[in-house]
């Protein structure tokens, strides 16, 4: 296993519905355009820990099976504890613009038309950035103190604390992994 006995303190954050399909399985799918800092997605690190976010979570933007696990808080609101229980190696960027490629992906991902049409305006010159992950789960999820540096719109933050990754499991085995892969590909190749 790459990620074995490493120590790895960057992580990318998402709402935390989408890290909770991602380590369950669910989905190795992530669509990104990057924070509102950021000029774009770029992928800056991999592997990197699975950063649990849910300022920004709201229910109306995810897909049925998803919507009700999502609370809506308040902005600005972060646990005083974060939990994280998996890290990722990103093993595909695809940028993608056209409406015809995002629709053929929507069983691929958590969320709903709205945030995939929300998305698309948003910076409308920028493509949107289609990542594959290959998610690994930590035996035993470790929490660790939230700091100040986590927040704010960015896709990418250091953690303060190193968690050591010795203690992995693949969410999904080798060829279920590339077949899903291959299956994303080529959905957005036909598209």
């Amino acid at each position: 296993m790459v990620l074995a006995n490493q120590q790895l303190t960057y992580a990318l954050k998402e709402w935390a519905i989408a890290v909770k399909a991602l380590t369950q399985g669910r989905t190795i799918l992530l669509l990104r355009k990057g924070g509102i800092r950021e000029r774009g997605f770029q992928v800056k690190h991999s592997p990197v820990w699975l950063y649990p976010t849910y300022e920004h979570q709201k229910p109306h933007l995810l897909q049925p099976e998803y919507a009700d696990q999502v609370q809506s808080v308040e902005s600005g609101w972060h646990p005083a504890m974060v939990t994280i229980a998996s890290c990722a190696e990103i093993t595909e960027t695809m940028l993608v613009d056209s409406k015809e490629q995002i629709a053929a992906l929507q069983p691929y991902h958590i969320w709903n038309e709205q945030m995939i049409s929300d998305r698309l305006k948003w910076q409308s010159n920028i493509p949107l950035a289609v990542l594959t992950l290959r998610v690994y789960r930590l035996l035993t999820p470790q929490t660790i103190v939230y700091s100040s540096a986590y927040g704010g719109c960015k896709s990418w933050i250091d953690l303060q604390e190193e968690i050591k990754s010795d203690k992995l499991t693949p969410v999904l085995q080798d060829d279920e992994f590339i077949e899903q892969v291959d299956k994303i590909k080529t959905v957005i190749s036909s598209a």
